[in-house]
């Protein structure tokens, strides 16, 4: 299955928190996206692996992502290395995106910068025929690289490259956010949840964070709500008139 856009975040939920208006919004255009969870975010406070697989699945399902797969690498203790290289690779090859959004270059997670060098870094090597990957049948992928490598600005409020304005999808964002309820202030939860660690993203105010957030990276450009992108290329466009 050939996609558009592949979402990788390290952490099920990085992508809704930090990418899921933009793919929304391509989605509504006709787009296809594939997400893909480096790690099952077992060292998370909060929940269990188990539990956030089914949050992965349901927000999944909630988006119309036309997948969402998880590679398994270690939560927080993942390193870079050929294996791990490898199994992102492979499935850069088997949905051939033209897109790859990725974890911040740099954040308050030390997490999320490694994920974002690795998963740049496999988009590259896909494209190598040197490096062979096998299907489940056990024959050579053909190789693929993405044409571009974006990635989502996450807790740090780092200068952005580019926004995408994400305004006419922002409460859909929020319930995408919402279906993570082991992760976030949720007064409805059981007791196993209300008596768990706070968390920089548990408390009652995090959800207007994000708002406000939203609101930050589209005042600039005129939009109402907004999600910010890094590249670590420089963009082209065709005319000036494709910039806003």
């Amino acid at each position: 299955m050939k996609i558009d856009i592949l979402a990788v975040g390290v952490h099920p939920d990085d992508v809704e928190l930090s990418a899921s208006g933009t793919l929304l919004r391509h989605i509504a255009q006709g787009k296809t996206v594939g997400l893909l969870d480096l790690s099952r975010g077992e060292m998370g406070t909060r929940g269990t692996a188990e539990l956030r697989d089914r949050e992965a699945a349901e927000a999944a399902q909630l988006m119309g992502a036309s997948f969402r797969k998880n590679i398994g690498l270690e939560d927080g203790f993942f390193t870079y290395t050929k294996e791990a290289l490898y199994k992102i690779m492979h499935i850069i090859r088997e949905h051939q995106p033209d897109i790859v959004l990725a974890n911040a270059l740099e954040d308050r997670h030390p997490d999320h910068g490694r994920a974002a060098k690795l998963t740049a870094d496999a988009c590259f090597y896909a494209g190598l025929a040197k490096a062979v990957t096998v299907d489940e049948h056990g024959a050579p992928q053909s190789r693929w690289r993405p044409k571009a490598v974006y990635h989502y600005i996450q807790d740090r409020n780092l200068k952005p490259d580019f926004v995408v304005d994400i305004t006419p999808y922002m409460e859909q964002k929020m319930a995408l956010i919402q279906t993570f309820s082991s992760q976030f202030f949720a007064p409805q939860a059981t007791d196993q949840f209300a008596t768990e660690l706070s968390t920089p993203i548990s408390g009652v105010d995090f959800m207007e964070f994000l708002y406000a957030k939203a609101r930050a990276y589209g005042r600039e450009a005129g939009f109402q709500y907004a999600e910010a992108f890094n590249t670590a290329r420089t963009p082209g466009v065709g005319s000036l008139f494709d910039l806003v």
